[in-house]
């Protein structure tokens, strides 16, 4: 590594990060892991009870590890361009009843700015889906 990297490290800490992956609980792995298909994340098997998932450039490890008080309390984030497309396609996956999970809350205007939609999924993860709230002059 040459020197003027290695100053931009020092000064950057964020400047060599190639990835930021969070380690999400499932109680059930494969349940979880098919949940997660449907959603339209790609799966890629890093190990016994270890998969990354991608959607688009993004990604998290869904672990088979589970603690039912942290995965009650862990959550995500997914900003989206169009939550409006996103939802029309997830409402009709009806994964109520595939995995027996609460059905997704359709999208509702934040004061915060943004428009959610949550997701919990099998293991009681809780998803935002959001998009940036549109002004009067955005549509």
């Amino acid at each position: 590594m040459d020197a003027a990297r290695k100053l931009k490290e020092a000064v950057d800490p964020g400047a060599g990060v190639v990835a930021l992956r969070p380690f999400v609980p499932a109680k059930d792995f494969q349940t979880s892991r098919q949940f997660y298909q449907a959603l339209g994340f790609r799966d890629e098997a890093l190990g016994d009870g270890l998969v990354e998932l991608y959607l688009g450039a993004y990604s998290f490890l869904l672990q088979n590890y589970y603690v039912e008080d942290w995965a009650g309390n862990f959550m995500m984030h997914v900003l989206l361009e169009d939550l409006d497309a996103w939802w029309i396609r997830t409402e009709a996956l009806d994964l109520p009843g595939k995995f027996g999970v609460a059905a997704p809350t359709p999208p509702k205007a934040m004061p915060w700015g943004l428009t959610v939609s949550h997701v919990v999924d099998p293991s009681g993860v809780l998803w935002h889906f959001a998009q940036v709230l549109k002004g009067p002059a955005d549509g």
